[in-house]
């Protein structure tokens, strides 16, 4: 297959570069259109009471959605404002689908203690198509900003996935303004020319459209998260330059040996070709545990950001030969090792004193990751509110609006008990008890609706217990809970319940194609255990910095108690998937080195000497892409990119630099083993690196 699309590439580049061009332009012009579709409701759970309950309420009681504005900066009672917010609310009530704005100075409620506050609610009609409620919110907030007060910020219900969606996008901008400079120029330092620099920002490029234009086909068919777009965006971006940059070390070696440039791109597609083919095939078979789990976010985000790295392969085993050939001839060869400059030899170094120093390596590095990841023990995860927005987003503004002019609680998601007829009255007197200021209305059919303020946020701790508590004691009544909370109490059910089965996919997908690449039984498992000592590394500094607040404010964040419910599944499945990438960069040279020479431990040493400039590069790569996502500010693309950003590292550098050697050497010739009868396997229908005649390159016994 890989031969296939090698000669396809060659024969006919020109028209290859077309076919991309127009997915390009199909990416950029189509593909975009996602960032009007994005929406913030992440923690539905299809099949949890909360939905159901939901649901119910939908069919029995269709009410519309509700935005709020505040009012802020200068006494209220000023009978110029008080004027203007009057025409306001009369101009805003006569909006098509509108259904109701209470008068503020009637309201109890809606004007601060202090008088410099007022809150005006509005309410949507039920049954909105699209297109007729983004109108509506349109006009609606438009009226509202028209006031002239210091403070004015509209967000809440719909209008706050709008307003995310529009930071997206703008973030997304911004990230890419930094991170394709930087990757520009630290390419030119890797490889001292321009057109060799320039080849796998165009894979990028490619890999950036591809991200656009899957969300928007996911967009279809189900709900595509704020969050997707960013995510799939830098792996989009740091993938495809990995992919490139692995495929342009190996060209340059190959073109040493060969003046034919076709020839070149062939052996590199073999060879090369194959590895980045396993490493698509890995990130994508660590994204599929996301799909083991019913929750629709995490879902849609695995298939995106699988189709995302599909794309990416596919863009360096297509599209990249495709250049080559074109303008391959142009690059210069790789520098012939000699006279002591080898390219490895730091690595080549390093690779020795660890398997030299094995034990003392494994008993300092193991306890330092533990450490690292004890953090992780304590880890909540929350729902999340505005709060987890920049300083500068009206939503934020608006909620620390409110929380600086009235009482804690003020705006906050009640928890919502639907009392299904049936419920008897003893229950129903019981639930509303549990808290102060519980409402009661009445549904069609008998039923009814109790709202319950919990004290502290929407999702804290006293809002789940509170769900939980109504749980407890409705017994065999009719009774379901749902809002903010019991989502998040769902949705840490769901996790809990299905995460062994994802973790269990995850981990038999990875050995099985690991060994399909290596032969070996033992390989898979020390890759498997050492990914996950680094992941957990990554995942502790996370919670360490945004949940208990340590050097938060570096990143321009805060600590929150708790990372966002997105954050962990996402750092865990993606990081994974990254960890697996680098992993076979080294193996495919360790495989190579040890076929050529026969000397396991040798082929160690020389399969990180080749692959270590690599993986360094890419890891550095990958870390600057992710860096500037998280210039946004936005606290769930913060927890992501940080968590990505120091997996990629602490594996690239810690991991495959210092445990792979120590725990290769520590292995010694059984790393390789397999029971005879799965050797046969392997031998029959396992794939691997097609041999190059390479030189026979030598790292010097002296390093």
């Amino acid at each position: 297959m890989l031969t296939a699309l090698a000669r396809t590439a060659t024969r006919r580049p020109l028209t290859v570069m077309l076919l991309w061009g127009l997915f390009l332009l199909l990416g950029f012009g189509l593909g975009t259109g996602v960032f009007a579709r994005l929406s913030d409701n992440v923690p539905e759970v299809p099949g949890t009471e909360s939905e159901s309950a939901a649901r119910y309420l939908d069919e029995m009681d269709p009410a519309g959605s509700s935005i709020t504005g505040v009012v802020a900066g200068t006494p209220v009672a000023d009978a110029g404002l008080r004027a203007e917010v009057e025409r306001a609310v009369a101009d805003v009530r006569k909006v098509a689908g509108v259904a109701a704005v209470p008068d503020p100075y009637a309201t109890p409620g809606m004007i601060a203690e202090d008088g410099r506050a007022l809150i005006v609610p509005v309410t949507l009609e039920g049954g909105l198509d699209d297109d007729a409620e983004e109108r509506t919110l349109d006009a609606a907030a438009e009226r509202i900003r028209e006031i002239d007060a210091p403070d004015v910020h509209v967000s809440g219900g719909p209008l706050l996935g709008l307003q995310m969606g529009e930071r997206a996008a703008q973030d997304v901008k911004n990230a890419e303004l930094i991170s394709l400079p930087v990757v520009l120029a630290l390419l030119l330092v890797v490889f001292g020319g321009l057109r060799s620099a320039l080849l796998p920002l165009v894979v990028a490029v490619s890999g950036i459209a591809g991200a656009f234009l899957a969300l928007f086909l996911f967009s279809e068919v189900t709900d595509i998260s704020v969050y997707a777009i960013q995510v799939t965006t830098m792996l989009g971006l740091g993938l495809a330059v990995d992919y490139a940059l692995l495929m342009l070390v190996r060209f340059r070696e190959e073109r040493r040996t060969t003046e034919d440039v076709v020839e070149a791109v062939h052996r590199t597609v073999a060879a090369a070709g194959r590895t980045v083919l396993f490493s698509g095939l890995t990130v994508a078979v660590s994204l599929t545990g996301l799909l083991v789990f019913p929750s629709v976010f995490l879902r849609s985000m695995g298939l995106a950001v699988a189709a995302v790295v599909v794309i990416d392969m596919l863009a360096a085993l297509t599209l990249l030969p495709a250049l080559l050939a074109r303008f391959g001839g142009r690059i210069p060869p790789a520098k012939s090792p000699g006279n002591g400059e080898e390219e490895g030899r730091f690595f080549a170094r390093v690779a020795r004193f660890a398997a030299r120093r094995k034990v003392a390596v494994l008993a300092v590095v193991v306890p330092v990751l533990l450490v690292l990841a004890l953090p992780v023990a304590g880890m909540s995860i929350v729902v999340g509110d505005a709060r987890q927005l920049p300083a500068d987003s009206e939503a934020r503004q608006l909620q620390d609006t409110v929380a600086a002019h009235f009482p804690p609680g003020t705006g906050v998601s009640p928890v919502v008990v639907v009392a299904k007829p049936g419920t008897d009255a003893a229950t129903a007197d019981r639930i509303r008890a549990l808290a102060p200021g519980a409402t009661t209305r009445e549904l069609p059919g008998g039923g009814a609706v109790i709202e319950i303020r919990p004290p502290g946020e929407a999702d804290g701790a006293e809002a789940t217990a509170l769900v939980e508590r109504v749980r407890e004691m409705r017994g065999d009544a009719p009774v379901e809970v749902t809002g903010t909370a019991a989502r998040l109490v769902d949705f840490r059910q769901m996790l809990a319940e299905r995460a062994p089965w994802a973790a269990l996919t995850v981990l038999a997908g990875i050995v099985l194609l690991l060994f399909a690449f290596t032969g070996s039984v033992l390989l898979p498992l020390r890759t498997v255990v050492t990914t996950l000592l680094s992941l957990a590394a990554a995942l502790g500094v996370v919670v360490w910095v945004f949940q208990d607040g340590h050097l938060a404010g570096l990143l321009g964040a805060e600590g929150l108690g708790a990372l966002s419910l997105t954050a962990p599944p996402l750092i865990v499945a993606i990081a994974f998937g990254l960890a697996m990438d680098y992993e076979l960069f080294i193996l495919a040279r360790m495989r190579e080195a040890r076929l050529r020479s026969g000397d396991d431990r040798e082929a160690v040493v020389t399969g990180l000497s080749r692959s270590g400039r690599v993986v360094t590069c890419a890891a550095l790569l990958l870390a600057v892409v992710f860096a500037a996502f998280m210039t946004g500010g936005f606290s769930p693309i913060l927890q992501i990119g940080l968590g990505l950003t120091l997996a990629v590292l602490i594996d690239a550098t810690v991991v495959r630099m210092l445990l792979v050697p120590a725990t290769m050497a520590l292995l010694g010739r059984h790393a390789w083993w397999a029971p005879a009868p799965l050797r046969r396997v392997h031998d029959r229908f396992g794939l691997r690196e097609e041999q190059t005649e390479l030189p026979r390159e030598k790292v010097p016994s002296g390093v």
